[in-house]
């Protein structure tokens, strides 16, 4: 009987800790490779023209140069290799703030967005041409997509394959929302559409408020935690520049002083921005 009772209270302990362990996006994540996300990032940030060999090869070239002027500088092996580390992960970190700080632009937009729409529909614009006239009346950071989507439909007619261009362009969540409840519009038909393209701008409005009340006031915390993160390793540099200590960091035991304190800091660091950041809407309609 204890036994049949440690087994179910193991069991419900299990079941408790297995939506974190093992939730259900990690295995779509698994499937696509970290080239495949890393494209998707690309896309993000808007650099979807940007080939992914020159990418990589940039970056490798990146932490190769950094790592020889970190060992000219500061004669210390692992500390060389540490920064050239860091320097070749550099230019995904800076893409991934690119696609951060576009998507927050955009949610600042898609209000606006909405209420053109919801204008020109009410005009008697067809709602084709309503999408279209966003590339010169819609808000300056989504007028490129749009005006690819005016060129594409004056070319193809075909409005659903233009949405799905448009939506591959701006690859935002609520871009997918918009222009999924626009595709249904026009499908299936209905006098609904400007009530729900009202209610879905109000939602957005309240939505970007309390999102960017919270982010301002993480956003010094988040400053003190990378402040904290990079300081160490400004003293380590300074430390080196002496010639006792770099042989002394040089050493089997530097060495493995400075992977720890490498493992401490990335470990840190990343739980940091797991607890800070403010969790991101998937994309559902692709």
């Amino acid at each position: 009987m204890i036994v049949f009772l440690g087994f179910v209270l193991g069991l419900g302990l299990l079941l408790t800790v297995s939506p974190f362990l093992w939730p259900a996006a990690s295995r779509s994540r698994s499937t696509a490779s970290p080239f495949r996300r890393l494209r998707e990032q690309l896309g993000h940030a808007g650099l979807r023209s940007v080939p992914l060999p020159v990418f990589v090869a940039v970056s490798i070239i990146i932490g190769c140069a950094v790592g020889a002027l970190a060992f000219v500088a500061v004669p210390v092996l692992p500390l060389a290799a540490a920064a050239g580390a860091g320097a070749s992960i550099f230019p995904t970190a800076l893409t991934g703030w690119r696609a951060r700080s576009r998507r927050r632009t955009n949610r600042a937009g898609w209000p606006d967005v909405v209420d053109h729409i919801v204008s020109a529909t009410r005009s008697g614009i067809s709602l084709p041409d309503g999408v279209a006239a966003l590339a010169h009346t819609g808000p300056l950071s989504t007028r490129d997509a749009f005006a690819m989507f005016e060129s594409d439909y004056a070319a193809s007619g075909n409005f659903a394959r233009s949405l799905d261009l448009l939506k591959d362009e701006l690859a935002d969540p609520i871009a997918d929302r918009i222009l999924e409840t626009l595709r249904m519009s026009r499908e299936v038909g209905g006098s609904e559409l400007p009530s729900v393209l009202r209610a879905l701008a109000a939602h957005l409005r309240v939505e970007g408020a309390i999102r960017g009340e919270v982010e301002a006031r993480q956003s010094w915390v988040m400053n003190a935690a990378r402040l904290g993160a990079v300081a160490p390793w400004v003293v380590l540099g300074l430390l080196s520049t002496r010639p006792e200590a770099a042989e002394a960091y040089n050493s089997p035991a530097g060495v493995v002083v400075i992977l720890g304190g490498l493992l401490a800091t990335v470990v840190a660091y990343r739980a940091m921005i797991a607890l800070a950041r403010l969790p991101e809407e998937q994309r559902w309609f692709r």
